[in-house]
């Protein structure tokens, strides 16, 4: 069985060969599927998601479901509902597009709050419940959810208590020149998608050993002095002059399930400081609200959790538990 690091070395070398740049958005992810979390996605239109998606369900040997989440959208949409068998006059369970293992929810803000809730109880409880029958998400579970930061009218602000479910929240911005560049001589050839993935991509693991391996990423080793790290930066948001609203203990519980991924990631069986700093601001910006007075002055919340990172002392020796001197 190969290593962890093994694994994200081969899966990201595949996915670089069609989806140019973009590293925040395809680390977290990879980061987020280990772990047993969700992304959320902060993107304009137009910057490939939906490509990124299905390249990775492709090298990963997962299935690819998209729902576009509209005004009218109900939860039975996205779950399923009973239907009437005509020839044995019985009512059989139709599963609907959320029965599947990567699952882009595009522009979920569109949809409203009894669709939303219906999608998250499906992330927290891998599993959907019609009619007092419970049918099981196959596993791994991956939702990546969209959201269009411009537009506004017609959407639904997703609430303090649902954004917590997502692990991160990771905002793609335009690519660089160059990687604009790349992108227009690879892609502009008007090829079938569908042929140009199987062509360009092998699939090169299966949901077998990517559930091996996330059960194998448990085991690797977080200090207590790196608990105690992790627990100051959740509750210094909590205090931050900034900070309305500070983290919850599930961002700590990101912070901790993504430290030990990364670090496996990265070949080790102990998680370190720079783990969980180069996962902290996707896992709390969506997690803290900027006060009115800070919002005014045009402060950033991602500046504001850097400076946050800045002001806490790094625990020495936290990297295997060796005692700080």
């Amino acid at each position: 069985m190969r290593s962890t690091k093994e694994l994200f070395d081969a899966v990201s070398g595949e996915l670089h060969k069609i989806f140019i740049g973009q590293e925040e958005l395809v680390s977290m992810t990879l980061v987020a599927l280990f772990s047993g979390g969700h992304v959320l996605i902060e993107s304009l239109p137009g910057m490939g998601k939906t490509l990124f998606v299905r390249s990775l369900g492709r090298v990963l040997g997962c299935r690819f479901g998209r729902i576009q989440f509209t005004a009218d959208l109900m939860p039975s949409d996205i779950t399923g509902a009973p239907l009437l068998d005509m020839r044995t006059q019985e009512f059989r369970f139709r599963p609907g597009p959320v029965f599947t293992q990567l699952l882009l929810a595009d522009e979920i803000n569109r949809a409203p709050a009894k669709t939303h809730a219906a999608l998250l109880e499906i992330m927290q409880e891998y599993r959907v419940t019609v009619d007092g029958e419970t049918h099981p998400i196959e596993r791994p579970f991956l939702v990546l959810a969209t959201q269009n930061p411009i537009e506004s009218e017609g959407t639904y602000a997703l609430p303090e208590a649902q954004l917590d479910r997502f692990m991160f929240k990771v905002v793609v911005d335009y690519p660089s020149e160059q990687e604009e560049e790349q992108i227009l001589e690879l892609h502009s050839r008007q090829i079938d998608v569908n042929r140009h993935l199987e062509s360009q991509l092998q699939t090169i693991t299966s949901p077998a050993e990517i559930l091996h391996i996330m059960a194998a990423n448990v085991e690797v080793h977080v200090a207590p002095e790196l608990v105690k790290y992790i627990n100051h930066i959740v509750r210094q948001t909590r205090a931050w002059p900034s900070f309305h609203l500070g983290a919850s203990p599930r961002a700590g519980l990101a912070l901790m399930q993504g430290a030990r991924t990364l670090a496996a990631f990265r070949g080790r069986d102990y998680a370190t400081p720079d783990d969980v700093v180069d996962i902290a601001v996707p896992a709390l910006r969506h997690r803290v609200i900027m006060t009115a007075e800070a919002e005014v002055e045009g402060l950033n919340v991602d500046d504001e959790l850097r400076q946050l990172l800045r002001s806490i002392e790094v625990p020495r020796g936290a990297a295997r538990g060796a005692p700080t001197a």
